[in-house]
């Protein structure tokens, strides 16, 4: 979820939620606190109500008491004087949290609640001074509140009286004010709740990806690249995060690389070193001989000197890859791509090469299954460079007696495919999978026969992948090894569609 989609769920938390609990919540607490009014009162009441305007509940409460008293005052005045009647009254008005009081002649007669009629018998309104048409009550106010509804009449003998009821206010305050705590503290839960759920969807979608992003990011600076970031989520921390992984992924792979290049050219020193070491300790023993006068002779110093040119050439040789092999490296070796007909091109190099071979008792044969109009893309230089570091690696391990190297030519739909095969002593399964690694040489011995830079597969590798195709080999000790390698044909119509897309990556293509 991005964060757009985030900050929406997080205002429907906030606000939807809350409202939705209050609503629930405020139903509960006027059904439980009208229950309790109901329990206390005796009589259904309305909770809405009761907090809105609790002194109309009171009067409610006692109205049909007060309108039985207006009625017996008209029919018998003095059953006002019978104390079991009055107490039966007092009773009923005790279950409505009110009290009687009755006056005759402004002398009390009755009185229900003895301590609350002490603190307000002083407020209480005279024979004739209250409005008894007045509903709903007198409210006053003083150190008890209470409402007050007053019937005046004349008993029988003519004395004045009346009756009062009396509803103590505060009854019915703990009950709204039970009502306003509960309110109050179902707000502050739902708030606590919303909060914690916010905090805790936040935390899992945003903060710990990114206390996760931290942490890494702290590895990487202490230099620690030997771990894996996991995607987080689909939204922007989650891409942050597999960027992350795939810079770190990237640095590594970097680093491991440059740690095992540095490797391989401190193997490098040492093997140019040693290589170079041979031919100039022997370009140093034959001046000096010459210089000493061992080669007395026009056969000696005529051997001596080819001695030494073979040698510096061998010196030229090595330094000749090593500066290629960094232009190709380094991508800055500029190729010249041109159609090539490969059976024309290897005719030629095995008629170039065939007589100095043949000296060293080996055949090359050329097996062609192309036909006459197949093309690749090459470059021509680098691709007789290809074959003759191929050519001369096999050379080197074909037997001293006889030897035979064939170069096979196949078609393989978008690429044609060149195998060059000899009957050498083969490469061992251990060296195998390494002939085309820099500055790797399997030859413990290295001799003068068989040594070498390391360079020349390695050569050959990154420049059939500048060309777009790939190289590989398989061996048999005893048998013989194959390489092969394929290049980009000439697209034709019809051709796949890879072969096009390859194709318009290679630079400089002259038709």
């Amino acid at each position: 979820m991005d964060f757009r989609k985030r900050l929406i769920v997080a205002f429907m938390i906030m606000t939807l939620f809350p409202m939705l609990l209050l609503t629930s919540l405020g139903f509960a607490i006027i059904k439980y606190q009208a229950a309790v009014m109901q329990h206390t009162y005796d009589t259904e009441v309305d909770t809405l109500q009761a907090l809105q305007n609790p002194v109309q509940v009171l009067n409610r409460l006692t109205r049909g008491i007060y309108n039985e008293l207006k009625t017996v005052t008209k029919s018998n005045p003095d059953s006002l004087t019978e104390l079991s009647y009055l107490q039966e009254l007092n009773e009923s008005l005790g279950k409505r949290q009110a009290f009687l009081v009755v006056q005759k002649n402004g002398e009390s007669v009755y009185c229900g609640d003895e301590a609350i009629y002490k603190k307000i018998e002083d407020t209480l309104p005279e024979y004739g001074s209250y409005n008894t048409n007045v509903d709903g009550g007198l409210y006053i106010n003083g150190r008890i509140p209470y409402l007050l509804k007053q019937h005046d009449f004349l008993f029988s003998d003519g004395e004045p009286g009346s009756a009062y009821i009396v509803s103590n206010v505060n009854t019915l305050m703990p009950q709204t004010k039970n009502s306003i705590l509960q309110a109050i503290s179902s707000i502050l839960v739902v708030l606590f709740i919303t909060g914690m759920l916010v905090i805790i969807w936040l935390y899992t979608g945003v903060i710990r990806p990114i206390n996760k992003l931290k942490a890494a990011t702290k590895r990487v600076k202490e230099g620690d690249l030997n771990f894996c970031l996991e995607k987080t989520g689909e939204d922007e921390i989650g891409e942050l995060s597999a960027d992350f992984e795939e810079m770190r992924a990237h640095l590594k792979t970097e680093i491991d690389t440059r740690i095992q290049y540095e490797k391989n050219l401190r193997n490098l020193i040492g093997n140019i070193s040693h290589d170079l070491k041979t031919p100039l300790t022997t370009i140093k023993g034959y001046a000096e001989g010459m210089m000493d006068g061992v080669a007395d002779t026009p056969e000696k110093r005529e051997k001596y000197l080819r001695t030494i040119r073979s040698k510096a050439e061998d010196m030229t040789r090595m330094v000749e890859e090593l500066a290629l092999y960094t232009r190709l490296d380094c991508k800055s070796y500029p190729y010249y791509f041109e159609k090539v007909r490969l059976r024309d091109f290897f005719a030629d190099c095995i008629e170039e090469d065939e007589p100095e071979l043949e000296q060293k008792n080996i055949k090359i044969v050329l097996e062609n299954s192309l036909s006459g109009e197949d093309e690749v893309y090459a470059d021509r230089e680098q691709l007789k460079r290809i074959t003759m570091n191929i050519i001369g690696n096999a050379v080197k391990y074909l037997s001293k007696e006889s030897g035979k190297i064939t170069i096979t030519l196949l078609d393989e739909a978008a690429y044609i495919r060149t195998e060059i095969s000899d009957t050498g002593i083969g490469i061992a399964k251990n060296d195998l999978p390494h002939i085309f690694e820099r500055f790797y040489r399997g030859d413990a011995s290295r001799n003068s026969e068989t040594g070498g830079s390391g360079l020349g597969l390695a050569i050959v590798k990154q420049i059939v992948e500048d060309h777009g195709g790939t190289v590989t080999a398989r061996s048999e000790e005893g048998k013989g090894t194959t390489i092969s390698f394929t290049l980009l044909k000439v697209r034709k119509d019809g051709n796949e569609q890879t072969a096009a897309r390859i194709q318009q990556d290679l630079p400089g293509i002259k038709e």
